[in-house]
């Protein structure tokens, strides 16, 4: 069992906005292996209140009101209260938490200037961000967003002594989802969470087609919470990275060709059986139980 804090910048729901937060909340709350103790809000795909608020309706929409929403800070003032939340509960349960970043890791670095040994009691971190080579989709060169919109956030968080795990952009363009997945949600559209995820994938695939020509949309932060439930679906290095606040600036991993020459990370470089990970994702969202008629707005 997994204990995780959800840690997002999550804009399901936000008319051409990425959809996969959304999708990795409704996998966290669906799995029977994870207990999951709260999510924290940041920026990213959206402002700061746009996501929150976005985060909040869909819990609201599904009505899942087991768990802390909490909103957090940007880099000017990092004291939020996601950041105290984030600080007190890993305080308060010691090697026990794994935070889950999927987007700038601002409250993460709050929490730490908060508690220097934030990362010390933490049981392991792991974040979705950063690129080790160009991103390319369909010919064209995609920017790093997580990393490179806080760097010196991301440098603090790469660089600690948490037990850190990158779940890269490269990694994750092995996680398309496509017309076999599309499909397969529509199949069971009679289940309530299926139908509310079908409602939400169409318009962001229709907009990744007019932006990128990709018949689907790559499935980018669910890989993250796969990984944190199913370490086995990849193959994973240790590998030391020696970049600089600088280098993040535009969310570039250096591995370190020398001894002994930066920071230790775990970066996975392939997805196993993708099959497998599509199964386990839909498994946990089939769990997502919405007792009230899924909602049509902001679509």
């Amino acid at each position: 069992m997994k204990t995780i804090i959800y840690d997002c910048d999550n804009t399901m729901g936000v008319r051409q906005r990425d959809i996969d937060d959304g999708l990795t909340i409704f996998y966290l709350i669906g799995n029977r292996d994870v207990t999951l103790k709260g999510i924290t809000t940041t920026f990213g795909n959206d402002t700061i209140d746009v996501v929150y608020h976005s985060t909040k309706n869909l819990l609201e929409d599904i009505q899942y009101d087991g768990i802390p929403l909490v909103k957090g800070g940007m880099p000017d003032n990092r004291n939020s209260k996601a950041a105290q939340f984030l600080a007190e509960m890993v305080d308060a349960h010691e090697r026990e938490i794994t935070i889950l970043a999927t987007g700038a890791l601002t409250n993460l670095y709050g929490a730490y200037l908060m508690d220097n040994d934030f990362f010390k009691k933490v049981k392991e971190i792991i974040v979705m961000g950063g690129i080790t080579e160009p991103l390319i989709i369909n010919g064209e060169d995609m920017e790093e967003l997580n990393f490179s919109i806080d760097p010196e956030a991301a440098y603090s968080v790469l660089s600690s002594i948490a037990p850190t795990t990158v779940i890269t952009g490269n990694l994750c363009l092995n996680a398309l989802f496509g017309s076999v997945e599309i499909n397969r949600l529509k199949a069971d559209i009679n289940l309530p969470a299926y139908d509310y995820i079908y409602k939400r994938v169409v318009p962001w695939v229709d907009f990744m087609y007019e932006i990128f020509k990709l018949d689907g949309f790559y499935n980018w932060d669910i890989v993250g919470g796969v990984y944190a439930t199913h370490p086995d679906l990849f193959m994973s290095h240790h590998l030391l990275i020696n970049s600089t606040v600088l280098d993040l600036n535009t969310g570039v991993l250096n591995i370190s060709t020398q001894k002994n020459n930066g920071y230790r990370l775990t970066i996975p470089s392939e997805i196993t059986d993708i099959q497998k990970l599509n199964d386990i994702v839909f498994e946990s969202w089939k769990q997502v139980i919405i007792n009230k008629p899924v909602p049509h707005s902001a679509l």
